[in-house]
């Protein structure tokens, strides 16, 4: 973007975060709506949707991204980035858009943040052949071309346009890493501390296996989180974190974050098939992602989500709970649901269902001071029928 027009950009942005607030409440103030379908299945031009990912803007837009799959529900092949916008808090929908093509490729696992020093939607990604699978990958048998690659977008017009994806694999990628992974789901930036600004990016890998190793590297125990931030808007990137166990205990996964009212950051992770009593992991960083404070450990009070990705949210009132979502049935990918915590992580109780029907992905977003958005894969036939945002009262959550 040209310097002056960025300039003119940023003056803009300086006005909407007046009353960004304002602004929504009142596009949604008398919508009287529940729930909407952005993404339905067989519409659209693509086979299935799935993988989604929400924020809010700094105007109040709601923008609900997914994966088009093209000719099938599966996790490889001919696969776009796509994105519907909202300015009614998530009543109604705009066209979609294709903000990053696969062109028989497949591109995915969008996990957008909006920059808080200049309003940018910024959108981090994940890429790899569409004729290679996560197997291939994860055994090594596939190019450095063919293989998980990362890239980056920003958008300075409120989501209506994206720039190019730019390749940040080489910062971001460790040497020995195979499998590749962003979010899914929304990212965050700091507000907090020496860090604030920072965009931090949770993310998770698979290693290769040792020298002298029988195995292949596709078995579980290869996964690991970590996360990449950016303290420049997402002009340059780093790897913060990195979770090496590797033994096969706890196996970090789809990972998703939270900053909390203290400043240290919460991280939520599916535990892939891991040995211990749990399908979910948590962890937490006191200096901005560079670290872990402990290693993961299963979140005990959570034993009823299944192997799923999940999404947290901390609500931005004082004394207001930390926020969970993913399907409710262990070891079914069903009845989608919200918990709450409030001791940051601690311990978590159920505070709605949402469905009794299929449920799988999901992501979290404060649409304005007294509603939460819930985005995520549902259906009577199947998790993957339709994409659904969800509005539901805060009040309702907090358990006061």
């Amino acid at each position: 973007m040209p310097i002056l027009s960025r300039t003119f950009h940023l003056a803009a942005v300086t006005a909407v975060l007046i009353a960004p607030f304002a602004v929504a409440q009142k596009a949604v103030a008398h919508s009287g709506c529940t729930s909407s379908a952005p993404y339905v299945s067989g519409s659209g031009g693509y086979d299935t949707y799935r993988i989604p990912a929400t924020v809010v803007t700094d105007r109040g837009t709601v923008l609900a991204f997914a994966e088009g799959r093209h000719n099938s529900a599966g996790d490889t092949g001919n696969i776009d980035v796509v994105l519907r916008r909202s300015t009614d808090g998530g009543c109604s929908w705009g066209p979609m858009s294709v903000v990053a093509a696969g062109d028989g490729d497949t591109r995915g696992n969008p996990t957008p943040v909006v920059d808080p020093r200049t309003g940018a939607i910024v959108l981090v990604t994940s890429y790899n052949s569409g004729a290679v699978t996560e197997g291939q990958i994860m055994r090594g048998d596939v190019t450095a071309q063919q293989s998980r690659r990362v890239f980056v977008q920003r958008s300075w017009d409120d989501g209506r346009s994206f720039t190019a994806p730019r390749d940040i694999t080489g910062e971001v990628k460790l040497p020995g890493w195979r499998w590749y992974a962003t979010g899914p789901g929304h990212a965050v930036a700091l507000t907090r501390g020496v860090h604030a600004g920072r965009l931090v990016i949770p993310a998770n890998h698979s290693a290769a296996p040792g020298a002298g190793s029988s195995d292949t590297g596709q078995e579980a125990k290869y996964y690991g989180g970590h996360d990449l931030y950016s303290d420049d808007g997402g002009e340059t990137w780093r790897v913060g974190f990195v979770d090496a166990t590797y033994d096969g205990v706890d196996n970090a996964n789809e990972s998703t974050v939270a900053e909390l009212p203290d400043g240290r950051l919460y991280f939520s992770s599916r535990d892939q098939l891991g040995t211990s009593a749990g399908n979910r992991l948590d962890t937490y960083s006191s200096d901005g992602g560079v670290s872990l404070d402990r290693p993961y450990a299963v979140q005990p009070t959570l034993d009823d989500v299944p192997v799923v990705e999940g999404s947290v949210l901390q609500l931005p009132r004082v004394g207001a709970p930390l926020l969970f979502s993913a399907p409710s049935v262990p070891n079914v990918r069903q009845g989608m649901a919200i918990w709450r915590s409030g001791d940051g992580g601690g311990r978590f109780v159920k505070a709605v269902t949402l469905s009794g029907e299929w449920a799988g992905y999901s992501d979290l977003a404060a649409v304005d001071e007294d509603t939460v958005g819930v985005l995520y894969e549902t259906g009577a036939g199947s998790a993957y029928d339709t994409i659904e945002f969800r509005r539901v009262g805060v009040a309702g959550l907090s358990g006061g």
